[in-house]
C-alpha cells in the first residue's frame, strides 16, 4: 500500500483512535464498505469509508498494489 505525501500529512491531523480506525480500515482492503467512483475510468477510482472519513484510492491488480490518493471529510474528498 503506498501513500501520497498529503495522505501521509492528514492522517497525522486526526487524533489517535481516528488515526487507528483509518489504519485497520485499510489493513482490511479490499474488504470493508469500499465502492467504485463513477465517472473515473482509466484507472477507476474506488472509496473506502470509515465512518464520516473518506479515502479515496486506485487498486493496481497487475501489481497488486493500492494507492491511497486522499483522505478527507464526506464533505470536501469529492470536490
Amino acid at each position: 500500500m503506498t501513500f501520497s505525501k498529503s495522505v501521509a500529512k492528514t492522517i497525522l491531523k486526526y487524533d489517535k483512535p481516528t488515526r487507528e480506525r483509518i489504519y485497520k480500515a485499510l489493513n482490511r482492503l479490499p474488504y470493508g464498505d469500499v465502492k467504485r467512483l463513477q465517472g473515473q475510468d482509466n484507472p477507476p477510482y474506488f472509496r473506502l469509508r470509515v465512518g464520516t472519513i473518506r479515502v479515496l484510492f486506485i487498486k493496481d491488480d497487475i501489481n497488486m498494489e493500492i494507492f491511497v490518493l486522499e483522505i478527507d471529510s464526506r464533505g470536501d474528498v469529492y470536490k
